[in-house]
């Protein structure tokens, strides 16, 4: 290389930008200790008894000619059996007194006396004690419970104010942080375990508002009910369940988020019952199928699959096939979002909904009811007799067999007279696309693209349209033999 070829390599080095690579240290270990965090919040995590008493209670008098000292509770006990068979009679039942206990967690959040737990943890337990971390124990008053969230208040009557814990925006919790668990696996007292939170927003199928934090602190069979701290000592989430085949810790633990327990404690303090808001529809996901159907260019939202007679939607204009794509300013990316905004949402509020009708948004107000009034509505009328179905002819199409709704039909397979119209599948193709839907002998195909049928032959011709018309799928509404409506899409080809 000459000697200007060198110069120029040194000065094309002396300008080229340095890159630096930063290793950041390792922090997946975690903080160095957790020592003063347990300290700082542990008094205020408490061990919950539950005990279930049965009411009936024996005697001597329920046994007839039963002689002093032969009976349940008397010294001659062990003979009571003998002295029955000896007389050649049955040994009688006598019922005795049971008492089942369970244990659980829970954690003050008033220094008066409020305790939370889970509503599993004290079911219909008659007797409740608190039991402090200095070992006092105190009798609990339930002033409420909702199964729908697991959640229960109690109070307890301390002789000095209780050290009580906050809780903190669990919305802000993200993958990855640290948490930290303190509560009373297997009845061995006071524990803490640490992990981080694993995901967010799951969903279990344990009830109607899943939207867990899924955790790895280790959490087992007695943790129920006991609080999720954050590194700040905020309450984040009330440890609720666990997935395990073994029924111990396998890093798989839910906490119910505390954005979402808040509300309902604050109504169960308050009314010592839940007034959650009620929009009155039944609704269903959307599958890609549907949202090509409908034109919502893509899947999102809750499509509306049953509007109750008395509920506050119908006299606010929804219909069946409508998507709700916003309650109150919110989206709904999915359906499972929308019970969820409706039940924290007060009760008599105006509320604007979007919805998807036609292919085009149109916006609806809804004055919201009461959730616990429609179910006492809806149980009612579940015990109210209706008028009978139609009769005979038979048509397959879309891998169905179908057949009009007759007085046998019903009765085969059991469905009630609240179904109305339609025509019944008797059968389905199990290499369609019907059996991967899951649709069952007994169910009722009720409309086809929002137009009711009534007989077999309207199905094969309004599928026949939709071929002609070079449409892909064809929108069906499907009722169960207890006439739970739900849409399904199904390829007309």
């Amino acid at each position: 290389m000459t000697s200007a070829l060198r110069r120029a390599a040194r000065t094309i080095l002396a300008t080229a930008p340095v890159i630096y690579f930063f290793i950041a240290p390792a922090q997946a270990k975690g903080p160095d200790s957790l020592s003063e965090l347990s300290a700082q919040v542990s008094d205020a995590v408490v061990n919950i008894s539950a005990t279930t008493v049965d009411a009936k209670r024996s005697s001597r008098n329920d046994v007839p000619n039963l002689p002093p000292g032969v009976g349940p509770g008397a010294p001659f006990d062990d003979l009571f059996e003998e002295f029955f068979r000896r007389r050649g009679q049955g040994v009688p039942e006598i019922p005795r007194q049971r008492r089942a206990s369970s244990l659980g967690s829970g954690f003050v959040i008033d220094p008066s006396g409020i305790v939370i737990t889970n509503n599993h943890v004290i079911a219909d337990a008659n007797e409740v004690t608190v039991i402090l971390n200095d070992g006092q124990k105190l009798k609990a008053e339930v002033l409420g419970k909702d199964q729908k969230v697991d959640v229960a208040v109690l109070k307890v009557k301390p002789e000095k104010p209780l050290k009580a814990v906050k809780f903190g925006d669990s919305d802000k919790a993200k993958v990855g942080d640290w948490v930290l668990a303190v509560g009373n696996p297997f009845g061995l007292g006071g524990s803490v375990t640490a992990g981080i939170v694993s995901a967010r927003n799951r969903n279990i199928d344990s009830g109607p508002y899943d939207n867990y934090i899924q955790t790895d602190a280790s959490i087992n069979k007695g943790n129920s009910g006991g609080p999720l701290f954050n590194m700040d000592g905020e309450v984040i989430g009330i440890n609720t369940a666990i997935l395990s085949p073994s029924g111990g810790s396998v890093g798989i633990g839910f906490a119910t988020p505390a954005n979402t327990v808040q509300p309902v404690i604050e109504q169960l303090q308050a009314f010592g019952e839940t007034r959650r808001g009620w929009l009155g529809v039944r609704i269903q996901n959307i599958d890609d199928g549907i949202a090509e159907t409908l034109n919502l260019g893509a899947t999102r939202g809750a499509l509306v699959a049953g509007i109750d007679d008395k509920g506050p939607s119908k006299p606010a204009g929804l219909k069946v096939g409508d998507v709700i794509v916003k309650f109150d300013g919110k989206p709904i990316k999915e359906s499972r979002d929308l019970p969820k905004l409706v039940a924290a949402t007060p009760v008599g509020k105006d509320v604007e909904l979007v919805i998807v009708r036609g292919g085009k948004e149109q916006t609806k107000t809804v004055k919201l009811g009461r959730l616990e009034d429609g179910e006492k509505v809806a149980s009612k009328d579940g015990d109210k007799e209706k008028p009978d179905g139609a009769g005979g002819s038979s048509q397959s199409v879309l891998g169905l067999e179908l057949s009009r709704l007759s007085d046998e039909l019903r009765a085969r397979y059991q469905i009630k007279d609240a179904v109305k119209g339609g025509v019944v599948i008797t059968a389905v193709d199990p290499r369609s696309d019907a059996a991967e839907k899951r649709l069952q002998p007994g169910e009722v195909l009720l409309e086809v693209n929002q137009e009711a049928v009534s007989d077999p032959a309207e199905v094969v011709k309004k599928v026949k349209a939709l071929k002609s018309d070079g449409k892909k799928t064809a929108l069906l509404i499907v009722a169960n033999g207890q006439g739970d409506a739900h849409f399904v899409a199904l390829p007309v080809e």
